[in-house]
């Protein structure tokens, strides 16, 4: 090639052997074991039932491993076969057991699942019902299998809680559409095709407490008891209090009446655990709730938003308590009547005249004093002042959005491989594992600097390092060429899980 123009060549490297593009993938793998994740997959999964074939901690990891090093497809596990020294790390944490010869009637030659493999595994989760359209159904088969993952979860979940507890739960519930040109999907309320993720997000510790996937279109609202219900059932142990924080779809008469109540004869397990839950719930605008804002003369609107001096922001947020009594029954004889809040933001431009019913914004407008306000409601069944209340229900907005943005963009979970509901459920299941690995990774070991870094720093800085891999007197080196200040962080961060695996854990 002339060299003119392009100053450089390109050469096959003859001597591939031990070479890795994923040379910090190795704490990963510490932490896969420290929670004993393949026999988790083995025992609890059981789609791959019998003696043939990979078994499900062979595949499930594999996924796992394909969401954290950057793929968003079935074929992309070719690129991780063809790194040996990955494979040579993998094979260390999957040691071959006896009789794995006997597992395949042709000897393979691979170490990670084929994609065909991967395929006809997913398809198993698939029970033949995609949803209908124009009817908001989940297909049950699929929430039965959902519960293998949710055990699985629940169990990862309850090893972190014995090592860094925590007595609050607050539980975030919101869905997230995953638009999709799969054939079999259904129109969303949004106007395209979608699958639906119900997720319960646990605030404190950062987690994916409870998800279930939904086709795209049931309604943002529907059915939120019962999957609310088993995400605090699945909290572990040391759990104290748990609150709970939705946007407008959490606003229903049921589920708020449900955590309000006190415990009484007859409470369900979940109930008589933690008895009456605190929440924070975005109320609708309806035209009851808008008459009783306009109507009220005696509104006591105080600032919200202030600076680092702490003087109120100009062009900030003002609250009010509202006097408003809604049409379902909204107290009880040992409870605390729900209260209503509304904030309000001064629009600095006004819509033109006879442009009210063409323009719609993404928010609701009220005209108070001659001025155009975007306004918002919360209903809670808390004590104490309003302003923190709205702050805390605020937070709702940041980490639970951003753990959709992370599954459906950072991991595998926005891209689905499959035309067939369950193949694509099973898909979204693995990525919330994944999720979770590695905000587990993020709390316990990564370090302060770290802790909020999305997968795009970490994948750079520590998963995607170029090295070698050795094997000298029987034991397996990274060969790594990288400077003694991240050589030292990557002995810390094995240093701390370490320290995990060996902290105390709830039992499987």
């Amino acid at each position: 090639m002339p060299q003119g123009l392009l100053g450089f060549q390109y050469e096959r490297e003859k001597k591939e052997k031990g070479l890795t593009v994923f040379g910090g993938i190795g704490p990963y793998l510490d932490l896969f074991k420290a929670f004993r994740v393949a026999r988790l997959l083995d025992r609890k999964v059981g789609m791959s039932k019998g003696c043939q074939g990979y078994r499900d901690s062979e595949i499930g990891i594999a996924l796992i491993l394909l969401n954290l090093v950057g793929g968003d497809c079935v074929d992309d596990i070719d690129r991780l076969e063809a790194d040996e020294g990955l494979r040579r790390l993998y094979c260390k944490l999957i040691r071959k057991r006896e009789g794995d010869d006997r597992r395949f009637r042709r000897r393979t030659e691979r170490v990670f699942p084929s994609a065909s493999v991967i395929f006809r595994y997913l398809e198993r989760f698939s029970d033949g019902d995609e949803g209908v359209q124009g009817e908001a159904e989940i297909p049950m088969g699929v929430v039965g299998k959902q519960k293998l993952f949710l055990s699985i979860n629940r169990t990862v979940v309850g090893q972190l809680q014995g090592y860094m507890p925590e007595k609050v739960a607050t539980i975030d519930q919101d869905g997230t559409l995953v638009e999709t040109y799969k054939e079999s999907a259904l129109y969303g309320y949004k106007g395209y095709k979608a699958y639906h993720g119900l997720n319960a997000y646990w605030f404190e510790q950062k987690l994916m407490m409870h998800t279930e996937f939904r086709p795209g279109n049931v309604p943002a609202n529907h059915d939120l008891l019962r999957p609310l219900k088993e995400a605090l059932a699945a909290l572990p142990g040391g759990v104290r209090e748990v609150r709970y924080r939705a946007d407008g779809a959490g606003y229903q008469h049921e589920l708020l009446k449900y955590l309000d109540e006190e415990v009484k004869e007859g409470s369900d397990e979940v109930k008589r655990r933690f008895g009456r839950v605190r929440f924070a719930v975005s109320c609708p605008m309806t035209d009851a709730f808008r008459s009783a804002i306009l109507l009220d003369k005696d509104l006591e609107w105080r600032p919200l938003d202030f600076d680092h001096n702490g003087r109120a922001v100009p062009w900030g947020r003002e609250w009010a308590e509202v006097c408003y009594v809604p049409n379902f029954v909204c107290g009880s004889k040992t409870g605390l009547e729900f209260r209503y809040f509304v904030t309000r933001q001064l629009l600095p431009e006004r819509v033109l005249p006879g442009l009210d019913g063409q323009v719609k914004l993404p928010f609701w407008v009220l005209e108070m004093d001659h001025k155009q306000y975007k306004v918002f409601g919360v209903v809670t069944n808390g004590v104490g002042e309003g302003s923190e209340i709205i702050r805390w229900h605020d937070e709702r907005c940041g980490k639970s959005e951003e753990a959709h943005a992370i599954l459906k963009h950072d991991l595998a979970g926005g891209r689905f491989p499959s035309g067939k509901f369950g193949a694509n459920a099973a898909w979204w299941w693995f990525a919330v594992l994944a999720f979770n690995l590695q905000s587990i990774m993020g709390r316990v070991a990564l370090g302060d600097g770290w802790r909020f870094k999305r997968m795009k720093a970490i994948r750079y800085h520590l998963i995607h390092l170029p090295g070698r891999i050795l094997k000298k007197s029987n034991r397996l080196i990274v060969r790594l060429s990288i400077n003694h200040e991240k050589l030292q962080w990557l002995l810390c961060i094995r240093e701390k899980i370490a320290a995990l695996a060996r902290g105390p854990c709830l039992s499987e």
